[in-house]
């Protein structure tokens, strides 16, 4: 056989391989394609049935002992005011006291920064409640100016709610979320004229939790809001079906 054959069919038997690869190549990127993605949303309203609240006293004087027996009286008082509001003993907690030293300062003529003398010691405690009985806690919180009046230094902090049934509202949305995108999915296919074929991938977003009708924007780690005894939380899920 001549040469000259040799290297034509060699170069058609190639373009004829290349021929079938390309097709194929075309075929499944084709199928690649043929794909549907959904977003599905899951949802749910509840009420906090965990709250927590805090607070704190101080007390100021010359001598540390003295500073100390004060702000025991003090604690002995909040301790049996809570207790009169119905609070038990393992719902409320102690924390160990802050001792700082306070300095008179000034400023100098010339506005340097000079510590003066010794001013007394500042000691500080606080209170720390964690409850299932929301209501209870609650009224404290608000009514606290009851342990004011009774020439305590105290500082109230904001109430904080939470709910400890938070993987079974979880479960449900992501089921939610789930039924939610595959319906989404079916109605896009049927509306196309075809019909959904096998899950291919699922991706499940973070759960933001919000308080009701709010304008709190969503984070992109999950939001979890604390401040709203009344919460909302939401749930994605990405489903990505191929088509038939």
């Amino acid at each position: 056989m001549k040469p000259q054959y040799i290297t034509v069919g060699i170069a058609a038997l190639g373009l004829i391989i290349a021929t079938i690869f390309f097709g194929n190549a075309i075929k499944n990127r084709n199928k690649a394609d043929n794909t549907i993605s959904v977003t599905g949303l899951g949802s749910k309203k509840f009420t906090s049935d965990l709250i927590t609240w805090s607070g704190s006293f101080s007390k100021n004087n010359f001598d540390l002992k003295s500073a100390y027996d004060e702000l025991a009286v003090d604690k002995n008082v909040i301790a049996q005011y809570l207790k009169s509001k119905g609070v038990k003993d393992n719902e409320m907690v102690f924390s160990a006291v802050d001792i700082q030293k306070n300095f008179r300062s000034y400023n100098d003529s010339n506005g340097n920064y000079v510590q003066g003398e010794f001013s007394g010691y500042n000691l500080t405690q606080s209170v720390s409640i964690e409850s299932k009985e929301v209501g209870k806690i609650e009224n404290i919180s608000r009514n606290i100016t009851e342990i004011i009046n009774r020439g305590i230094e105290f500082t109230s902090s904001t109430p904080q709610y939470f709910y400890t049934k938070l993987a079974e509202v979880k479960q449900q949305m992501i089921a939610d979320a789930t039924k939610d995108a595959k319906e989404r999915a079916e109605k896009i296919a049927d509306n196309a004229g075809s019909s959904l074929g096998s899950l291919k991938k699922a991706t499940m977003g973070v759960i933001q939790i919000t308080a009701p009708n709010s304008n709190e924007d969503y984070s992109y780690g999950g939001t979890f809001n604390t401040s709203s005894k009344e919460k909302e939380a939401t749930i994605t899920i990405k489903l990505e079906y191929q088509v038939n």
